[in-house]
């Protein structure tokens, strides 16, 4: 900005200039007294509008300017950060999908094993039913054997006393059960 004192010494000098060329000046309708007084007051207005007008407005554009910098550089700062949520996000669901599959591969497996295990079970009883049933009808078969040897013994001894028409007794009896069973023993 241009000083006072330059003003004033500029106006001097225009001043000796001018008066030379008075009558020039005054066809124009130039006044010297005019002129410094308009020059004071320019001078005055320009440091009054430097002071409480331009210095404000310059700081506040700067303080915008400072404010827009701050945020492009927070815009910057939150993509990096967003890229970086992105990116743990994606792991993060890779490692549960991985995860996941884990479990599902190992239920399956333990499914099959269990699934075994019950077969093996199922079959174990299947063989203990019929291993039973097998001593069942081995007792049983004893049993109608000895049965069936007790009818045929007395059938036979019935049969001798009906053909020999005498009484048998007791040892005549006994005698012809065990022979009669040794018989059916031999033919089995």
């Amino acid at each position: 900005m241009i000083t006072l004192n330059t003003l004033i010494l500029a106006a001097a000098e225009t001043h000796s200039a001018v008066a030379e060329d008075v009558g020039l000046a005054e066809k124009f309708g130039f006044s010297l007294p005019h002129f410094i007084s308009q020059l004071v007051v320019f001078s005055v207005l320009a440091w009054v509008l430097k002071k409480y007008a331009f210095n404000p407005i310059i700081t506040v554009l700067d303080e915008r300017r400072n404010t827009i910098k701050n945020s492009l550089d927070n815009a910057e700062k939150i993509k990096a950060e967003l890229a970086a949520a992105e990116a743990t996000r994606k792991e993060i669901i890779q490692k549960a999908n991985e995860q996941a599959t884990t479990l599902i591969n190992d239920a399956q497996k333990a499914a099959a094993v269990q699934g075994e295990r019950r077969l093996q079970e199922a079959v174990a009883q299947a063989e203990q039913l019929i291993a039973k049933a097998h001593e069942a009808t081995a007792l049983d078969r004893e049993r109608m054997l000895t049965e069936l040897k007790q009818e045929v013994a007395k059938l036979v001894i019935e049969t001798t006393a009906k053909v020999s028409g005498k009484v048998l007794t007791a040892d005549d009896q006994t005698r012809l059960n065990e022979e009669t069973v040794r018989q059916i023993a031999n033919q089995n």
